[in-house]
């Protein structure tokens, strides 16, 4: 058995080029030894989970959809809003809620205090994500790509 615990695990930050899109997380399942890009499932792992800590204001990643993922969220502190094909509906602790695959969906802490939600997600091969907003596909087969036509920028027509 592996165990770790979160106060060890090192939290990783990022912003888009313009700041429209922040966070934080922390990758539990890379922690734990996961290894994203293998295709072996001992070492890719069946699900991902990580911390992902949004502060006020803060919107992780472009509204999208995924190909094959489902994604599971549990807000552990703060609140915010989810924005979804039917709309938006608002988020507080305690709060949990499933995205399928083919389901647009997006983030955003409209909060005071941070965002605290723990993220699971399956891990299937060959994942592909759809951007409504602008029009894009992302590609991981063989490589990560993001399409129109050419390959793009991953914030390209985002902010």
């Amino acid at each position: 058995m592996k165990k770790i615990n979160l106060r060890d695990i090192k939290e990783e930050k990022w912003s888009s080029p313009k700041g429209t899109f922040a966070g934080a997380s922390k990758e539990i399942s890379v922690a734990l030894g996961r290894v994203p890009a293998s295709t072996d499932l001992m070492k890719r792992h069946p699900f991902d989970v990580e911390i992902l800590r949004l502060k006020p204001g803060q919107t992780p990643y472009p509204y999208h959809s995924h190909a094959a993922q489902w994604e599971f969220y549990h807000v552990l502190s703060g609140r915010g809003l989810v924005r979804h094909k039917g709309g938006k509906t608002r988020i507080k602790p305690g709060d949990a809620f499933i995205f399928p695959p083919d389901q647009p969906h997006g983030l955003h802490n409209d909060g005071r205090e941070d965002l605290v939600i723990c993220v699971v997600a399956d891990n299937p091969i060959g994942e592909s994500c759809h951007y409504p907003d602008s029009k894009k596909w992302l590609v991981r087969s063989p490589q990560r790509r993001l399409l129109r036509s050419e390959a793009l920028d991953y914030y390209d027509g985002e902010e």
